[in-house]
């Protein structure tokens, strides 16, 4: 049945995403998804766990994404392709695995989006009183249409959102200019093993560094601009967020954040009459932003492997007037309503950011092989460092993927087992029906 839909797709041609973004949009794509919910949200909780070293863990998992991002910039330079993860993979370890790590990232970006979802309906509950998930429900619908109607509209608006939410960043870094000294920075509640921890919760924060290389399909010399997007979207968040951890402890220290769920509004509501107001709208619009991207590269990675003949090909269909996947957006949208009904931001975070380090480590491991399998492949971007043959900066990535992901608590581990070994059956299944 695979290979039949595969067949009827190579027979009746479906139109080809359109080329359109440059390397600004890219980076500024690239800065809207990863600044978002992540800063937003789960700062306070893992100020409740580093203290007043919030920056300290935000630096670590700068650390991990810095690795990582390097291998993806050298695998986005040598196949520059909507599948991303999936391609890269399949060239390394074969289909099974990369079915495994194509589902992962693709259920990463259902869950976060449902996530944060969530988090812009509670904002706006504790402003005005609605329900969560019918408000979470309206707002996946409404970012559905944006992403159906085209990528040019839905980088427009994400480019908007991300304006703002980068504006709130800076506008708390501003008003915590005066209150730098004011506290210990090296305050840690827990230890190392609490800035570990939070290490582990804030690398959600991260997320989306990776996506970048999804808008391949869509961007213009994607061999160059990926790359050159990735490296400029994590040097500049990286920047953001020590500077936004080090002012919001230095205006009234840790213990007045840890736990909130909307801390950037509590200390400026402490500064300034109507602070509350200003962030709490700054935050609905960078959890939306970073919903209406996370649906994005889902889509498109969903496009990339129906491409590739791994999932129905219905679900590649691409509208002749919009040229956007509509089918996979759809399904994106759907699988993201029904888990609204998960737990906690922090909770899910924790399983998305499981499903994040395994991938990182398979992407960085892909680079070595690859190193070896393909020496002769061309390499517009090649990661440095390459002492005794080996590729030095790949083999960190993975031990600090398996460093944080050992931070996490045994039953999330246990999940994240749980859905990696539910991935790997069903890439089995698949795989004979295809032979």
């Amino acid at each position: 049945r695979n290979n039949l839909n595969q067949k009827q797709m190579d027979e009746q041609p479906q139109p080809a995403l359109r080329r359109t973004l440059t390397l600004p949009a890219v980076v500024i794509s690239g800065i809207g998804v990863i600044l978002g919910a992540g800063v937003y949200a789960l700062i306070g909780e893992a100020a409740a766990l580093s203290g007043n070293a919030l920056w300290l863990s935000f630096l670590l998992s700068a650390t991990i994404a810095a690795f990582t991002g390097l291998s993806y910039m050298e695998l986005s330079s040598m196949f520059p392709e909507a599948s991303a993860e999936y391609e890269y993979t399949t060239r390394s370890f074969g289909p099974t695995l990369a079915f495994m790590v194509g589902v992962m990232v693709i259920l990463s970006g259902i869950l976060g989006a449902a996530t944060v979802g969530l988090g812009f309906a509670g904002y706006l509950s504790g402003f005005i009183g609605t329900p969560l998930i019918p408000v979470a429900f309206l707002l996946l619908l409404l970012l559905t249409g944006i992403l159906i109607y085209g990528i040019k509209q839905s980088i427009v608006v994400a480019a908007i959102c991300t304006l703002i939410e980068a504006g709130g960043i800076v506008g708390i870094i501003i008003i915590g200019l005066p209150h730098l000294g004011s506290v210990d920075y090296f305050v840690m509640p827990l230890g190392l093993a609490g800035v570990f921890q939070a290490s582990a919760l804030i690398f959600f924060a991260y997320q989306g560094f990776e996506e970048i290389v999804k808008l391949s399909d869509e961007t213009l010399t994607p061999e160059k601009n990926i790359p050159r997007g990735l490296m400029i979207a994590v040097i500049i968040t990286t920047l953001l967020y020590i500077a936004v951890s080090v002012s919001v402890v230095s205006i009234s220290g840790y213990e007045t954040i840890a736990g909130s769920s909307n801390p950037f509004a509590k200390v400026a509501g402490m500064v300034f009459p109507g602070g509350v107001a200003v962030f709490t709208a700054i935050a609905l619009f960078a959890t939306a932003n970073t919903v209406l991207l996370m649906m994005l590269s889902a889509s498109r990675i969903m496009y990339g492997m129906t491409k590739k003949g791994k999932m129905p090909a219905f679900i590649g269909y691409v509208n002749p007037k919009t040229r956007t996947p509509v089918i996979a957006v759809l399904v994106v949208f759907l699988l993201s309503a029904l888990f609204l009904f998960t737990g906690s931001i922090r909770d899910i975070a924790y399983i998305t950011n499981i499903t994040l380090f395994v991938t990182f480590a398979v992407i960085n491991a892909t680079v070595i092989t690859l190193r070896t399998t393909m020496p002769d492949q061309k390499r517009p971007f090649q990661v440095p460092g390459r002492p005794y043959r080996m590729p030095v900066i790949p083999v960190l990535g993975i031990i600090s993927c398996l460093f944080f992901l050992f931070q996490l608590e045994l039953t999330l581990l246990l999940f994240g087992a749980a859905i990696i070994g539910a991935t790997l059956v069903a890439a089995h299944i698949l795989e004979q029906r295809s032979l």
